[in-house]
């Protein structure tokens, strides 16, 4: 993985495994995200580089998931930290989690680079059958990841994200909607939408091994 500083030089980024104890200890004792974002905000490199190893993981697993592709991942990844530490002053605690602001940075890089790399149409609109939110808990936990990445590549970008956030990520709908910019009823029938055509794709896929 490439690195990055708020200099534009870039910080490693170490993985998790192989800690010794007093490095747990020491992840254990750290402070939380929003105490972080103070300090960055006063422009602190450590605390870039400890919000860096806790959160970087997952800004890859978002982007990688909607514009599939570790390497274009790993550039918006980096972007994004950039953004974190060039904006710190503007995040407000009071007003979202440090993740969901962090996700907001992700998905609307993701977005601006799939707008720019080829036109996507918006979701029909439409009554959304019911679904139910387990259904799709139950697919990602007893269908292959192959097949699923398969039936995830003929959604929209925006339903991407929002099956990423809700069902990968863990994130509440009330969460997820605030990283998508969008008020708790249209992020539900997004929702709605991605559920239906994700069971569909892989129903499809299933039943032909393809989409034609």
């Amino acid at each position: 993985m490439r690195h990055i500083s708020p200099s534009r030089d870039r910080l490693a980024l170490r993985s998790n495994d192989g800690r010794r104890p007093e490095q747990q200890v020491e992840m254990m004792e750290e402070p939380s995200d929003e105490a972080l974002m103070a300090e960055v905000s006063a422009r602190r490199q450590h605390a870039f580089r400890i919000l860096m190893r806790r959160h970087m993981p997952r800004a890859l697993r978002v982007a990688e998931r909607i514009v599939r592709d570790p390497v274009e991942a790993d550039d918006i990844g980096q972007e994004a930290f950039m953004r974190v530490w060039t904006h710190a002053a503007s995040f407000d605690p009071q007003v979202a989690k440090f993740t969901t602001w962090l996700y907001r940075i992700v998905l609307n890089l993701t977005f601006d680079r799939t707008r720019r790399r080829t036109f996507q149409p918006l979701d029909a609109a439409g009554d959304v059958p019911d679904t139910g939110p387990h259904a799709v808990e139950r697919l990602i936990a007893d269908e292959e990841f192959r097949l699923l990445n398969r039936a995830m590549l003929a959604l929209s970008d925006r339903q991407r994200g929002a099956i990423a956030l809700f069902h990968m990520e863990g994130l509440s709908g009330e969460e997820a909607a605030k990283a998508m910019n969008l008020s708790a009823k249209a992020f539900e029938s997004l929702l709605g939408r991605a559920r239906t055509a994700l069971k569909a794709n892989v129903q499809k896929i299933q039943d032909t091994g393809s989409y034609a």
